[in-house]
């Protein structure tokens, strides 16, 4: 820390109470009055260096006729008694220490009281200025300490310009060592290299120099958010400091000063003198600043750190031009994102405990913006002598094809946070159907080559919600695609008495396909289809009627292709896969009752051979014949 020490005579100055004099054998013959402290000094060695009590001592000539004493009150001095104090031992020329501490108060009350170089050469207001731009602002401590002191007096540093001139001189520190500053560092100075690493700040000592990355974060972030916006604005546009350091930067100051939030609010510590709603005020100001200050650079900040911001914000009702800029940039980085990050509490009257439409904005941002850039270098150039036309083509195409493969790869692991992210929700007993079957539709087609994890998602949902109905059921369920279920997954499913009976079937068949396929094993069925089969078998012991009887009624295309595949009478699925062709209400029904009727509609048909064409036109001219 730098000093100056002005003044050579010994310091006369005494306090009794109330009341600070100077020890002298002259009499004094001037009161000021600062802050209903009394000063009693002489007019001339004060008179000789300040203008503006020279001022005021001639407009109150009239007074000092009457009384041999002259009292000024300074009510609207800005600095305090002690300032005022160092003020007039300069003017005594008694010794006085200045230091980064003080500098800024003497300043004030040196301005104030108009002590300039008009008034007297050499007076206080030039060897402040001499000594702040030669000594305080050419040092990083000094200059940090100097900044945190102008926050008592922000009017007049800012007139003076003291603070624009040290975040200046901060900007340029930061800018000439980015990553490597010298042992002057405020933090490490202030806590000592085991603090530093404690705190996580790796630094070790080379040569005299500290290696540390992002080293002047941890100093910058004690500054409120004014002035810390400002600093972080200059030493952007240095130029000279990534953007993942600026990023840190960032992540360490939001660490510091958004410690106590949560989903019920701001938790307000016992010895906070301010009001909820000014907390809020506060750190809503400071976050939508934050907010301001992200790298545009893509990738230089984590989605971890968007989605935490993006929480904090929804918490603290952000605006919602801060909240896209969140949503825009999360979206353009969401395969970064993990399940945990995702699960931002709302504060809406519904009773939901997330917010799924702010997913579902970011999953929408994601599909707009979710080309990604070449991973990898464009290859060399081939030895033999191409046109440059030629040349160019295969490049833009290379290059196409790397971006539509990193856009796909990406969209992949996208759409597997989208499943883990609704088997969490999914326990949630107010979360709507609609946003589960939207965020859950919102994924293309392609970007699911299995829906074990949506399966398991569905699973959870209606566990947790057994009061949804048979339509909303089938609702739900229509947005699995049973061809897609692991073996495990799709056994485990056709037990489940959760899912639709449509459903059920259909997993059946598939299940039994496999093992066929495999030669394995079949799982038995469930009782209700056991009933419906056992039916179906008993009326496959009636005759058949006559074939001229038979009124030919040409089946449409779905129950042709129902009918593809093993038809052979003593398998389980040659009934279960006819009767995918019908309504699943009837399914429900027909097992109950009415089951021969529903059965021998069906009966002609499992007896079509393979090629039903064919046999349609034996048996129209066979009917034409009689």
């Amino acid at each position: 820390m730098k000093f100056m020490k002005l003044g050579s005579r010994v310091d006369t100055f005494y306090t009794t109470g109330d009341v600070r004099s100077v020890s002298t054998e002259v009499s004094t013959d001037i009161v000021i009055i600062v802050e209903e402290t009394k000063f009693l000094l002489h007019k001339f060695p004060l008179l000789s260096k300040c203008l503006y009590l020279q001022r005021l001592c001639s407009e109150s000539s009239v007074a000092l006729k009457a009384s041999q004493e002259l009292v000024i009150e300074l009510d609207d001095f800005p600095c305090g008694i002690d300032v005022f104090e160092i003020c007039a031992k300069f003017c005594y020329g008694i010794g006085i220490t200045l230091s980064p501490l003080n500098i800024v108060s003497v300043r004030c009350a040196a301005e104030y009281l108009q002590m300039t170089e008009d008034v007297d050469k050499g007076n206080l207001i030039g060897k402040l200025e001499a000594f702040l731009n030669a000594c305080i602002l050419r040092g990083w401590k000094d200059s940090l300490l100097t900044l945190q002191s102008t926050k008592l007096f922000p009017t007049w540093s800012e007139d003076l310009e003291i603070t624009s001139r040290c975040i200046d001189a901060i900007a340029t520190g930061v800018l000439s060592f980015p990553v490597k500053p010298s042992l002057s560092s405020y933090t490490y100075s202030k806590l000592g290299k085991d603090d530093m690493e404690s705190n996580g700040v790796a630094s070790q000592r080379n040569g005299g120099v500290v290696a540390s990355q992002g080293w002047w974060a941890e100093d910058i972030a004690e500054f409120g958010i004014d002035l810390y916006w400002r600093m972080i604005v200059a030493i952007k546009s240095g130029g000279n400091v990534p953007a993942n350091l600026i990023c840190k930067a960032l992540q360490i100051y939001v660490s510091r000063w958004l410690p106590n939030i949560s989903k019920e609010g701001i938790i307000k510590s016992e010895d906070d003198s301010e009001s909820i709603g000014e907390m809020t005020v506060k750190y809503r100001f400071l976050l939508e600043s934050i907010v301001s200050l992200l790298p545009t650079e893509k990738a230089s900040v984590s989605c971890s750190f968007l989605l935490k911001l993006f929480k904090v914000g929804n918490i603290l009702s952000a605006s919602i031009s801060s909240k896209m800029e969140l949503a825009r940039r999360v979206g353009t980085q969401l395969e970064e994102a993990k399940v945990s990050d995702l699960l931002i509490p709302t504060l809406s009257a519904d009773g939901t405990q997330y917010d799924v439409d702010i997913i579902t904005t970011i999953l929408e941002q994601f599909m707009v913006q979710g080309q990604s850039s070449p991973t990898s270098p464009p290859r060399a150039k081939a030895k033999l002598r191409r046109s440059r036309s030629a040349e160019n083509f295969n490049f833009e195409f290379l290059e196409t094809r790397r971006s539509a493969s990193a856009s796909h790869s990406s969209k992949l692991r996208v759409a597997k946070l989208v499943d883990g992210y609704l088997q969490e929700i999914a326990t949630d007993p107010n979360l709507p159907l609609l946003k589960v079957i939207a965020l859950a539709e919102s994924i293309p087609d392609f970007a699911r080559p299995e829906h074990d994890d949506l399966y398991r998602a569905i699973d959870t949902y209606l566990k947790s919600h057994r009061d949804l109905n048979k339509s909303e059921r089938k609702q739900l369920c229509r947005i699995l695609d049973c061809k897609k279920l692991s073996a495990e997954t799709c056994m485990h499913a056709s037990q489940n008495e959760l899912l639709p009976l449509r459903m059920v079937v259909q997993l059946l068949f598939i299940e039994q396909a496999r093992a066929s396929m495999a030669g394995g094993t079949v799982t038995d069925l469930p009782n209700n289809i056991k009933v419906l089969r056992g039916t179906q078998e008993e009326d496959s012991l009636k005759p058949l009627p006559p074939i001229r009887n038979i009124t030919i009624i040409k089946p449409t295309e779905e129950e042709w292709r129902s009918m593809s595949g093993p038809t052979s009478p003593s398998s389980k699925i040659s009934t279960l896969r006819m009767k995918l062709t019908e309504d699943e209400d009837q399914m429900d029904d027909v097992v109950v009752k009415n089951t021969n009727s529903k059965l021998k509609s069906f009966q002609s048909f499992r007896s079509i051979p393979a090629r039903p064409k064919k046999m349609l036109s034996r048996l129209l001219s066979l009917n034409r014949i009689t």
